[in-house]
């Protein structure tokens, strides 16, 4: 049978032959959990994806989204799926079971989202962006506000977003021009316009909590004085229940080159002076914490890049073998031999067999970093805790840049080895090349990843930091010296 999304022998492979992530169901966190679990949850998630998510990926490119009278329509073939995305737990696995999630190692939901984001990224986007909310109010949030919003988003009956690109304020984020003033009853009144959000509006959840990054009267300059604010699009009363409509207006929806179904909106807070907002964390706060969510879906980024690039390759390769074109070279001049599968073909080889590498590469990539998420969690002091934490923030940026690029080039070859019909949409590797392109530019650019990586990142505890990954580099080189057939290669 074919492989569809990602090769799940693959999978298995990084999962239990290269990180031994058994090790960690010894752990008093993931004590009741052991690898009959952890196989359990990804063939679900493979099942899951395939059955629901996959048929949703051409439909819902080709229906796209739709602004009515000021509110987003969704595809109307996510709806079925995200009730069950919701009803199945999958938004919050990581997360603590008191709190809605199902307290699974950061590397198993990475294994499960192979299949899951890779079905089709526009649409578990909506679940994504809630998480990254959720995840900010966890931390920083007060009691009320954990209350109030945690488990509905960490749930999926509301969504989540992530508001901070301005028209002259994008990559340079401390230019925003948005404000907020503090009103008598300790809330902020909210004024301002937004683009490019994704999953800004859309009417598949019943309200959407905006995570607002705006600058509060008499702040100073730049990013030091930005704040970040919690503005839903209804109006949350403390008894929970849904209020008044809160001035947030979608006044457009971008016409994009891929993704046609995450609606990507342009949208006006305050214009009638009703929006409101609650602070989240400190005033003058807010970058800092919103980079909690930013390098969260930096990470998320990366993978969707890589999954698209997994995605095409399969489809590449299940079509190479089938595909009958030419005669063998061996046999190139005889009149009289028969077609063969163009796998059968040098230069085919040579696109496949780059693709296979680049993929497998950024599988083992992910999922490491994944489950660095893990060893942090698992450590047993805060010397452990920071050591893993540094080589997280050291590879966020290049997860982020190499998986998006890489990706694309895959996405580039596996319509190259579909030849014509390849560009045509009777194959689903022009949507992917299509949809994969954005993961470079979104969540910053590949440039800017690269000046975080050589501004901040390599200089982190005066190189330390940079140190400890070549360190685990090298403990990687002494153990692959001990496997036989590769031996020299570690010499090398």
């Amino acid at each position: 049978m074919a492989q569809l999304i990602s090769e799940r022998r693959d999978i298995d492979f990084v999962l239990y032959e290269q990180l031994g992530i058994e090790a960690i169901a010894g752990t008093e966190k993931y004590n009741d959990l052991n690898r009959k679990v952890f196989d359990m949850i990804v063939t679900e998630a493979r099942n899951f994806a395939i059955k629901e998510i996959l048929p949703t990926y051409a439909e819902g490119d080709r229906e796209g989204v739709h602004l009515v009278d000021g509110r987003v329509k969704v595809p109307e073939c996510f709806r079925r799926p995200y009730k069950l995305f919701a009803e199945g737990e999958w938004i919050a696995m990581t997360e603590d079971p008191e709190i809605g999630g199902q307290g699974l190692p950061h590397v198993i939901k990475q294994a499960a989202y192979d299949y899951l984001v890779g079905a089709n990224f526009a649409f578990t986007a909506f679940a994504i962006l809630g998480h990254g909310t959720g995840k900010m109010i966890e931390i920083f949030g007060t009691g009320k506000q954990k209350d109030l919003f945690l488990e509905k988003v960490y749930s999926g009956i509301w969504a989540g977003t992530m508001l901070l690109t301005e028209p002259e304020a994008g990559s340079d984020v401390g230019a925003l021009t948005t404000t907020a003033v503090k009103n008598d009853d300790g809330t902020y009144s909210i004024t301002g316009s937004k683009i490019f959000i994704t999953c800004g509006d859309h009417d598949i959840t019943e309200n959407i909590i905006h995570p607002v990054l705006a600058r509060v009267e008499g702040a100073p300059r730049g990013s030091k004085g930005i704040s970040i604010f919690l503005v839903p699009k209804y109006w949350v009363n403390d008894d929970g229940s849904l209020g008044e409509f809160n001035d947030i207006v979608c006044t457009g929806v971008e016409e994009k080159m891929g993704i046609h179904g995450s609606p990507t909106c342009s949208l006006s807070l305050g214009s009638k002076g009703k929006c409101r907002g609650l602070l989240l964390g400190e005033e003058n706060k807010g970058l800092a914490i919103m980079f909690h969510m930013m390098n969260e879906a930096r990470l998320g980024v990366g993978a969707q890049g890589y999954l698209h690039g997994s995605a095409a390759y399969l489809y590449a390769v299940n079509y190479a073998r089938e595909r009958l074109q030419g005669r063998d070279i061996a046999r190139g001049k005889d009149p009289d031999a028969p077609q063969v599968p163009i796998i059968r073909h040098p230069d085919v080889r040579r696109m496949l067999l780059r693709m296979k590498a680049l993929v497998d590469g950024m599988r083992s990539f992910t999922f490491y970093v994944a489950y660095c998420f893990d060893r942090q969690e698992c450590a047993a002091d805060q010397t452990e805790k920071d050591y893993w934490q540094g080589l997280i923030e050291l590879l966020t940026p290049v997860v982020k840049s190499y998986c998006s690029d890489r990706g694309l080039e895959v996405c580039d070859q596996a319509l190259n080895v579909f030849g014509g019909y390849g560009y045509t949409r009777e194959y689903p590797v022009e949507q992917l090349l299509r949809d994969c392109k954005i993961a470079t530019i979104y969540e910053g650019t590949n440039g800017i990843q690269a000046m975080d990586l050589l501004g901040r990142k390599l200089g982190m505890k005066k190189g330390a930091v940079f140190m400890s990954f070549l360190t685990e580099i090298q403990k990687t080189i002494a153990e692959a010296g001990k496997i036989s057939g590769l031996e020299k290669w570690a010499e090398a």
